[in-house]
């Protein structure tokens, strides 16, 4: 359970304002492939006990439409790890499930950044979140949804990648959620945990009354459901990539300004114990319409 960090809440259009920005913590740059999973994770240069979160991607993206995301986290003190893989057409959606589980396993098992010098950065077990985009949206849940009680010992000498039953996942993030194979709005039901969830309005891939608002609705933990109103399914990528023309909308700087900020908010919220950011779960924002679960 994350410990409660001071402060009065501030109102919706300041915090806002202040997590649309970089936040105070030079960045560092990693690759998950060095421990055996293609990815990347992005965290602040020093710091011990901080949060972490799996951000998974959509149907066919690569993790590098994301870096600025990630990047993002990182800067307010969050390691951001996303892997890069389940990438084709057919794509296992319990595969990446299984991913992100596996890369909280490694981020919150060895050592991050540091020098010879000694500056290094921890993750706390205990403050883990999924989250992800589209089809990593319902990766997540079934992430999440991994039964407590399906958890095992680290072997001595046990590769990482094989280990991610064990990581316990305290917080969830959706956005533009697609539903998955297993369904992740059946996989909800088993999920007692604080979730924010965030459909795009202008989104025909997955429109939020056939996405969000389902999983909403079967979420068994706290829910906050909120659509970001002129987004499409797209407007969170960056960058270009050949299946722009499969999939509809396009990126968009407003869209992922503000869900940078509320994606923010709710992990130092709920897995930071930052009760200044308690905003991004529970009030009105601009630009959003929302709803209760």
């Amino acid at each position: 359970m994350a410990s409660v960090i001071g402060g009065k809440a501030l109102a919706p259009k300041a915090m806002v304002g202040e997590l649309s920005r970089p936040g105070p913590h030079p960045v560092l740059r990693g690759e998950l492939a060095l421990v055996g999973l293609p990815g990347v994770v992005f965290t602040p240069a020093s710091g011990t006990a901080l949060p972490a979160v799996a951000f998974g991607h959509d149907w066919l993206q690569p993790a590098a439409r994301y870096l600025g995301l990630l990047r993002h986290l990182a800067s307010w003190g969050i390691v951001a790890a996303a892997p890069d893989t389940q990438r084709g057409p057919v794509g296992s959606h319990r595969g990446l499930a299984q991913d992100l589980r596996t890369a909280l396993g490694v981020v919150s098992g060895v050592r991050l950044g540091g020098t010879a010098r000694g500056a290094a950065v921890s993750v706390d077990p205990h403050k883990l979140g999924v989250a992800g985009h589209g089809m990593g949206a319902g990766s997540a849940v079934l992430a999440a949804a991994v039964p407590a009680a399906d958890t095992r010992v680290q072997e001595v000498g046990e590769p990482y990648w094989e280990v991610g039953h064990g990581v316990a996942v305290q917080a969830v993030a959706t956005i533009a959620i697609t539903d998955t194979r297993p369904s992740a709005v059946e996989a909800a039901r088993a999920v007692h945990l604080p979730g924010m969830h965030l459909g795009f309005g202008k989104d025909l891939v997955s429109p939020p009354a056939a996405g969000a608002e389902l999983l909403d609705g079967a979420w068994a933990g706290e829910s906050s459901l909120r659509t970001v109103k002129k987004a499409t399914h797209l407007g969170l990528l960056e960058g270009r990539h050949w299946s722009d023309v499969l999939l509809d909308g396009k990126g968009e700087p407003a869209t992922r300004t503000l869900v940078r900020a509320l994606l923010t908010g709710f992990l130092l919220h709920r897995l930071g114990g930052d009760e200044r950011y308690a905003a991004a779960f529970d009030a009105v924002v601009k630009g959003t319409e929302a709803g209760s679960g």
